[in-house]
């Protein structure tokens, strides 16, 4: 057995193995059943899980957590038996009845459980972010594309009415060719203190809830609603509200690849606690398309996690600049146009806030083969990775730059080590069947 040896060499092969024959295949007769299991039973994946419920020619028929009695609620709230409720995510992927899994863990098991969902034959809807870093993404598209199943990532926005017929305004030039814009997440969060490293709770199999990445310590305020703060299992908010934003910026501002160049600032300004990732932070990142006048695109992320003073009164929100005008987006249901003199222009666009319910329903379609998915594995990846070149940059204090074929960070060896990470030999050899 070697050590830290990269995610998919671990246990994929045999999971693969052990999933038999899929079940709704895109080929598959349109009133087929959908059947869901649910990894990760807080309260995001309850919320996903509930939608599948409501969700025509969809059930919910198993869920997965390592926690014992977060587990134990959502069978209850699904009204399961407790043989569908595991505390292992393997037994839920053996399992044939399975057509499709959401995965609503903590940010660092996304593409790792993902990628194990694919090669076992589940199409798989992941919440935002699709990865805990850039490489882990890469493996989750690629293992989608092999194994011919839908990825759906959970930036709904890509589904709701009004986000897709203002992109479309964009793409037709509502404001003549789209140069720049800017996003924002701005809000006010708490601090999470100051913690102790210390035996998990009763009820807890937290060397499962680490998984494959290397071992640390169980903390005080590192595991429930908290990971999000800790290089080690989380993405900051730049990955875990921020994408939101940074998804349809770079959506509407027509850039389909990654950036080339980073630059970031901020850290920890105010929150005097034990987070590791910014409560400040301003990031731009340069496309530079080939080279030309006229070509290069420019994206800047604003975070503040100590305010409600909103840009626009909107905490979420992003604004396109044209060179005959400007749009205002917000996944909260705003949106306003402006001319190149800066008049108010009327918008013909319903607002709609962030639709969830949408965004479920495309995913099913797609698995019917009656639609394409609105947010697939490549897309969350581009995007994702925005959130990740942004923190690295401001992590390491210094601007990058990224070779958008290689996926590598250029001339700066520390950066580019954070593209990926180190894995320990999490599970050993393939259990039993």
């Amino acid at each position: 057995m070697i050590p830290r040896r990269e995610f998919l060499k671990v246990s994929t092969a045999a999971l693969a193995a052990a999933a038999g024959p899929r079940h709704a295949q895109a080929d598959d007769s349109p009133n087929e059943r959908i059947v869901v299991g649910l990894i990760g039973c807080g309260g995001r994946g309850v919320h996903d899980a509930g939608l599948f419920r409501n969700t025509p020619g969809a059930e919910v028929a198993m869920v997965c957590d390592v926690d014992e009695e977060r587990r134990g609620r959502a069978a209850a709230e699904f009204g399961l038996a407790s043989n569908q409720a595991v505390g292992d995510l393997r037994k839920m992927l053996d399992n044939r009845a399975i057509d499709a899994v959401v995965i609503a863990t903590p940010d660092h098991w996304h593409s790792l459980a993902a990628i194990l969902a694919c090669d076992a034959g589940k199409h798989v809807y992941v919440e935002k972010p699709i990865s805990h870093n850039i490489r882990e993404g890469r493996l989750l598209a690629e293992a989608a594309q092999r194994n011919n199943l839908r990825v759906q990532h959970g930036t709904q926005s890509r589904s709701t009415r009004m986000m897709i017929d203002a992109v479309r305004q964009l793409r037709e030039g509502a404001i003549g060719t789209v140069v720049a814009a800017k996003c924002w997440n701005v809000q006010h969060r708490g601090s999470i203190g100051r913690g102790q490293d210390c035996d998990p709770p009763p009820g807890l199999d937290y060397d499962n809830w680490v998984g494959p990445p290397e071992m640390i310590p169980y903390r005080s305020n590192r595991v429930h609603n908290r990971w999000t703060w800790w290089y080690h299992f989380g993405t900051g908010d730049m990955g875990n509200d921020g994408v939101h934003d940074i998804d349809y910026t770079r959506w509407g501002l027509g850039v389909d690849t990654h950036p080339n160049k980073v630059s970031a600032i901020g850290g920890k300004f105010l929150l005097d606690d034990d987070q590791e990732f910014p409560d400040t932070q301003q990031v731009a990142f340069e496309y530079v398309g080939d080279g030309s006048v006229g070509s290069r695109r420019m994206l800047v992320y604003e975070q503040r996690l100590w305010s409600k003073n909103y840009p626009r009164n909107v905490d979420s929100g992003a604004e396109f600049y044209g060179t005959a005008g400007q749009m205002f987006l917000s996944r909260r249901g705003k949106i306003e146009l402006c001319d190149g003199d800066n008049k108010p222009v009327e918008v013909a666009i319903a607002p709609e806030p962030q639709n969830d319910v949408a965004h479920v329903r495309n995913f099913c379609e797609a698995i019917r083969g009656a639609a394409q998915l609105n947010a697939d594995a490549l897309t969350g990846h581009l995007s994702t990775s925005l959130c990740h070149l942004g923190n690295i940059a401001t992590r390491l204090g210094r601007s990058l730059v990224f070779d958008p074929q290689t996926e590598h960070v250029v001339g700066d060896a520390e950066a580019d080590a954070l593209v990926r990470r180190r894995y320990r030999d999490h599970w050993g050899t393939p259990r039993d069947a």
